[in-house]
């Protein structure tokens, strides 16, 4: 916990935040540390793509609506090169909080889901539901082969 925070459920969780408003990056990240996590930052869906294979992140905060590739575009290929033991937790977050916007997220293979503006209670509930961080094989761990 940081000062004046709250609790991580899962201090160790690795973060990858794909957001291409600078304003949302902005209010991710202090929502994230205020939850005592860090968090790396991509801006479209393709550096997101990159990010994944580069490195093993527990969760993606992965935004819809993006430039050069979205974040639907963006889970689909996400989905396709790794299993599901071997691959992020994918949560949707977007200004779309329709129910039929929900079910196009979990069609493209998303995990969870959270409408803009984010409230730090859903944030901290989504993160909950993920896996405790460092790579130990289980789903949501971020432990990938080469």
């Amino acid at each position: 916990m940081v000062p004046g925070g709250i609790p991580s459920p899962h201090p160790g969780l690795r973060i990858l935040v794909a957001e291409d408003n600078i304003i949302n990056q902005k209010v991710m990240l202090k929502l994230l540390e205020r939850l005592g996590y860090r968090a790396d930052l991509v801006q479209n869906g393709r550096e997101a793509v990159d990010a994944v294979g580069q490195r093993p992140y527990d969760v993606v905060l992965m935004d819809v609506m993006m430039p050069e590739l979205d974040g639907l575009e963006a889970t689909r290929i996400i989905c396709e090169r790794w299993p599901r033991e071997r691959r992020p937790r994918i949560i949707a977050a977007t200004a779309n909080a329709m129910e039929s916007d929900r079910q196009r997220c979990e069609a493209a293979g998303m995990d969870d889901f959270i409408s803009k503006p984010v409230r730090v209670e859903d944030l901290q509930n989504a993160l909950s539901r993920c896996g405790s961080g460092g790579g130990d094989g289980t789903p949501g761990a971020g432990s990938r082969g080469a």
